[in-house]
């Protein structure tokens, strides 16, 4: 997981910068969306302890993504550069 450094050539000039963290992004709201689907087919089939872990699924996955908005929070702004 984590930042990884990525160096990109554009136009003969090269731009630093950190990776996007979209693909935690997109692991979140699927580990979101897999805690809903288990919440309800814990409802569904009167499973409590099914319905406790797609809940506590969907909790740990709105942590993370409020951890990666801290992230982006506190991550400093690149200007673009003129071409």
């Amino acid at each position: 997981m984590g930042n990884r450094l990525v160096v990109l050539h554009f136009g003969g000039r090269e731009l630093e910068g950190f990776a996007m963290s979209g693909a935690d992004k997109a692991r979140n709201k699927l580990q979101q969306v897999k805690g809903k689907i288990k919440a309800a087919t814990g409802r569904a089939t009167d499973d409590p302890g099914l319905e406790a872990r797609g809940r506590a699924d969907q909790r740990t996955s709105h942590l993370k993504d409020a951890g990666e908005k801290v992230k982006d929070a506190f991550r400093p702004r690149r200007r673009r550069r003129q071409m």
